[in-house]
């Protein structure tokens, strides 16, 4: 059964039909606060929602995917997404709640802005990037404004959110452009070690090692690369080298078996039998035919 997932403007508080605000704002600890600093799976219909994290630590949940929060950083999450946060008590920063209808691209358009809009990202901010730290310095001024309800406060207001989302997309672009390039490099050094170390069975934990991330940021990066957990890679590679060996080598299942770092010759079969739904033998006089080897 599907959890239910609440939809509101605002956390806590019942979505009307027509929204009575096209920004909102106030700080992060205000409402979490108030629910032991967790707020729980919901979503926005009408409404993107920006967090400035200026201090302490928590995570983000989108949808399935968690991710650590450290200070200094910016969260935008699209209407329709199912997200959550947990946050340390020291959490600090603000909550922005913008209509987005109010917005300069639509979310999930065609201009690049609009297609980064439709999507979840936090985007750490380095505050020796001038960019970065005008960003952190908008959002702020944006929180102070709003709380101050001077003359002129809606045109500023509308500035200081369109220059800080502009910025903050033109940031996470290149920080996932470099990241993309930097998780296809090991990716590239993965595919060597794999080829070195698939016959001694070595587990993803070894292979993380081996590139000096944890196991889980491996994880992450090959399921983004191939749709597939680092296990089931494993496992694949290690199936893909039987079936090589089987049809253009002569030698017994026994010794494949062996040679491919299984000790136990029925352990093999059962292993290949999962994965292919036939037996080593069975699967190899029929590929055999099929090729006409």
């Amino acid at each position: 059964m599907t959890k239910f997932v609440p939809t509101y403007e605002l956390y806590g508080e019942s979505a009307g039909k027509k929204p009575d605000f096209w920004v909102h704002c106030e700080t992060i600890p205000s409402r979490s606060s108030l629910h032991h600093w967790e707020i729980r799976l919901h979503r926005h219909e009408n409404f993107l929602q920006i967090l400035y994290i200026d201090a302490g630590s928590g995570d983000a949940i989108f949808g399935q995917e968690r991710h650590a929060i450290h200070p200094r950083s910016v969260i935008t999450v699209p209407p329709g997404l199912r997200h959550g946060f947990r946050f340390s008590k020291d959490i600090d920063g603000f909550v922005i709640t913008v209509l987005a209808s109010h917005l300069k691209a639509t979310p999930g358009d065609r201009s690049w802005f609009g297609e980064w809009l439709a999507k979840p990202h936090l985007t750490e901010l380095d505050m020796q990037n001038e960019d970065a730290a005008y960003v952190a310095q908008t959002l702020t001024r944006l929180g102070e404004e709003f709380s101050g309800r001077r003359g002129g406060r809606n045109d500023l207001l509308d500035a200081y959110l369109t220059s800080a989302l502009q910025l903050t997309a033109r940031i996470c672009e290149g920080a996932e452009r470099e990241m993309a390039d930097e998780n296809s490099r090991r990716m590239e050094v993965l595919s060597g070690l794999m080829q070195q170390h698939l016959r001694g069975h070595k587990p993803a934990a070894f292979y993380a090692r081996a590139l000096g991330i944890s196991p889980t940021h491996l994880n992450r990066i090959v399921k983004a690369s191939t749709g597939h957990s680092m296990h089931e890679l494993i496992a694949r590679k290690l199936t893909d080298e039987a079936k090589r060996e089987l049809v253009f080598t002569f030698g017994s299942v026994q010794e494949i078996g062996y040679r491919l770092g299984f000790a136990d010759p029925a352990y093999f079969s059962r292993f290949f039998l999962k994965r292919t739904g036939e037996t080593p033998r069975i699967w190899r006089m029929a590929e055999r035919t099929r090729l006409g080897v």
